[in-house]
């Protein structure tokens, strides 16, 4: 059976997965990639690629979507099937490289536990009632991984390039999928990926916003189940 590769989101580690790493693990191999090494997406993608089972079915939640696709777009030929999450195939928008600075700054100061509480996770979730857990066990990954991590992060997001020609060329099976909530990576946003690509299934999940892996577990393993059977 092909084996799994998850690839967290930013300031996230295998916690972000827990729900469908306890469910799937039993069933074939899951492997996780780290994002928490040197370099920009396609230094990433490129020391992924280099331990990676041969051939592999691959999904990625937010950065972990654009090092998914930056995979895809290197080695194709290894990528079984990909599940791209609440994710954004575009380059970054100068308006938001210039959002990013003063949080950079911030961090550099010592306040990465202030930028996460206050700027990020939390416009990221639906009203519900795992939202305070959600946001706690953030605070926790973001924490565990420490400011450089989110540094490092920061800077490979703002150098991205687009992947749109990547997405068209994709002849293989997909999932596009997000939260019907998520204000950073919307609705809309996944409705533009799943028509570039030839074989998109696109699944948006109720009461979910930036991480439905954790707000919506059982619908999210649900549908990553019924993408690796496709």
């Amino acid at each position: 059976m092909t084996p799994l590769v998850l690839i967290p989101g930013m300031m996230c580690d295998a916690r972000l997965f827990g729900p469908q790493i306890a469910s799937l693990s039993g069933k074939r191999d899951v492997h996780l990639a780290s994002l928490a090494r040197p370099g920009g997406i396609v230094d990433i993608a490129l020391a992924f690629l280099e331990t990676a089972p041969p051939r592999f079915a691959l999904c990625g939640l937010s950065m972990g979507g654009i090092v998914a696709m930056e995979i895809l777009r290197q080695a194709p030929d290894r990528v079984d099937r990909i599940a791209l999450l609440d994710t954004n195939p575009l380059a970054e928008r100068d308006d938001v490289k210039q959002r990013r600075l003063p949080q950079m700054q911030a961090v550099r100061e010592g306040d990465l536990a202030g930028v996460m509480r206050d700027e990020m996770k939390p416009n990221y979730l639906a009203e519900g009632p795992r939202r305070s857990d959600v946001l706690d066990l953030c605070m926790k990954m973001a924490l565990d991984l420490g400011a450089e991590v989110f540094l490092r992060q920061s800077q490979a997001l703002m150098d991205r390039g687009d992947q749109t020609k990547t997405l068209a060329k994709a002849d293989l099976p997909a999932l596009v999928l997000c939260g019907r909530h998520d204000t950073l990576c919307p609705v809309a946003r996944h409705e533009f990926m799943a028509g570039l690509i030839p074989n998109a299934h696109l699944e948006i999940i109720d009461d979910a916003g930036h991480l439905p892996t954790l707000e919506q577990p059982l619908q999210t393993t649900a549908a990553l189940i019924r993408w690796l059977e496709a």
